[in-house]
């Protein structure tokens, strides 16, 4: 191909990128940079007082303050429990459902159905399960509500969370359990491995690419998640112990239009992030084989 035709392709391709170009740079880029201004200005308590300038110094106030160490601790617990779990359960899930029996599609299609149920969908059913009144926890002999429980209030919404993230994780490690070589399998088969063998050693290794995946987009997700708590708990979250900085994030935009310390919270958010996902590239990337 010629010089020319190869411009002129790269012209239609920026033109079909224009639109996703444009709409990433004015919903995604222009607010994530202007974080960066809103930070260095206090907003005002009425909308017709101006913001005032008052520098870095609210960034630095914002994350030594004990209401944001409180709701980082809260997050990292949340993200402990839901990944680890939801990717477990979510795996275990898709060995099963991956077994040629008859009927296997409708296991699948209901182990699957967590991803399309809403947060407020998941809060509606947890929150009648776990009534003290209606819901199961009378039958076990618990009369408490974990909901206003500062000890459990916490885990039991990261419960929810690991329901919600389990179907997602089972969608991904089914395609990944689809796409393995079964001559590799049915090698290992002949060599002697017996089923646990062969799942541990030659199967989780060769799906080490889709769990490391879905280990990133799901610690990535949990740590901006705060749905549920905010329709559970909502105002009492920081008297139980559940006032993760998402939620924080939310109260202080729509609730107290504070926008100068939701920036501040954005940015340190978005930097643990980035923290812990550099973690997870530099020291669980290198354990990942792409050997098909």
């Amino acid at each position: 191909m010629s010089v020319a035709g190869r411009r002129k392709n790269s012209y239609v391709a920026y033109v079909f990128l224009a639109p996703a170009l444009i709409l990433l740079g004015v919903f995604v880029l222009y607010p994530f940079l202007d974080n960066f201004k809103l930070a260095l200005y206090q907003s005002s308590p009425s909308p017709l007082i101006p913001s005032t300038y008052v520098g870095p110094s609210q960034f630095w106030q914002t994350i030594t303050s004990s209401t944001f160490l409180q709701g980082l601790q809260a997050t990292l617990i949340y993200t402990a429990i839901v990944v680890p779990f939801g990717l477990l359960f979510g795996l275990l899930l898709a060995v099963l459902a991956n077994q040629k029996l008859r009927g296997m599609v409708i296991y699948r299609t209901i182990f699957s159905t967590t991803v399309i149920s809403g947060v407020a969908v998941s809060a509606v059913i947890f929150d009648t399960l776990l009534n003290p009144v209606v819901g199961i926890l009378p039958w076990l002999g618990i009369n408490i509500n974990p909901l206003t429980s500062p000890t459990w209030a916490l885990p039991v919404n990261a419960l929810i969370g690991v329901w919600s993230y389990m179907g997602l994780a089972f969608i991904f490690c089914l395609a990944g359990l689809q796409s393995v070589d079964t001559s590799v399998l049915e090698a290992a088969e002949c060599d002697g491995a017996g089923w646990w063998s062969t799942l541990f050693r030659v199967t989780i290794p060769m799906l080490s690419p889709t769990l490391f995946a879905a280990l990133t987009l799901g610690t990535i997700s949990a740590l901006f998640s705060f749905g549920t708590i905010n329709l559970l708990i909502g105002a009492n979250a920081p008297s139980v112990n559940a006032n993760v900085l998402g939620l924080q994030i939310y109260n202080n935009i729509l609730v107290n239009q504070n926008f100068g310390i939701a920036a501040c919270l954005c940015i340190a958010l978005f930097i643990v992030t980035l923290i812990i996902t550099g973690v997870m590239f530099r020291f669980l990337e290198r354990r990942v084989s792409y050997a098909r």
